[in-house]
């Protein structure tokens, strides 16, 4: 039993780890103005608000990782090649977050930002399901089951349509992205959803 506790958390902070250096390369793309007023800093709302999502977006993922991470078992070889390719889809968001930053919401860059959201989302929804398959009913209900997948749904096409919009509205498909996001903001299912 500790031997399979020991890999669990292993795998936890592995991805803890991986998270954090996610982070830190987003933070390395930010760059001050050359200017030394305020009036400067405006032009760098692109930059801050793709950097406040995409910041938003890596701490559910962590808190949603986190949450699911208390019901591993044991892992198997086919959730930690599951984890692993959700964590090479969340290393790719520095890169789109520079791109729709440099290129101020610009509709492919949008596309993109959003079609790897979409991506990110389908590996995490693939790594819920591995891990809830090894879940004690106890723990999780069938109610809280259906809640959950969805709203794993919502968002995706949530993200989904954040991406088709982007084409024509890139601005409008951002936002859609910024709304998706509220619905992942609480891993666990609500009370409402409980009873």
């Amino acid at each position: 039993m500790n031997e399979e506790k020991l890999t669990s958390e292993r795998l936890s902070a592995f991805s803890d780890a991986v998270f954090a250096v996610i982070v830190t390369i987003m933070v390395l793309e930010l760059e001050a103005p050359e200017e030394p007023t305020f009036s400067a800093l405006v032009s760098l709302w692109p930059t801050a608000i793709s950097y406040a999502v995409s910041y938003l977006f890596i701490a559910i993922i962590w808190i949603n990782h986190h949450y699911l991470m208390r019901f591993v078992g044991a892992p198997t070889l086919r959730l930690i090649w599951i984890n692993f390719a959700h964590l090479f889809l969340v290393s790719l968001l520095p890169f789109a977050t520079a791109w729709v930053a440099r290129t101020e919401l610009a509709s492919s860059p949008v596309v993109v930002y959003a079609g790897l959201f979409v991506c990110i989302d389908i590996a995490y929804n693939v790594f819920k399901r591995q891990v809830l398959v090894g879940a004690d009913e106890t723990e999780l209900s069938s109610r809280m089951r259906r809640f959950a997948r969805r709203r794993s749904l919502a968002v995706l096409a949530g993200f989904t349509a954040a991406m088709l919009v982007a084409f024509i509205e890139p601005r409008v498909g951002f936002g859609l992205i910024c709304a998706a996001l509220i619905l992942h903001l609480r891993p666990e299912v609500p009370d409402f959803a409980k009873h």
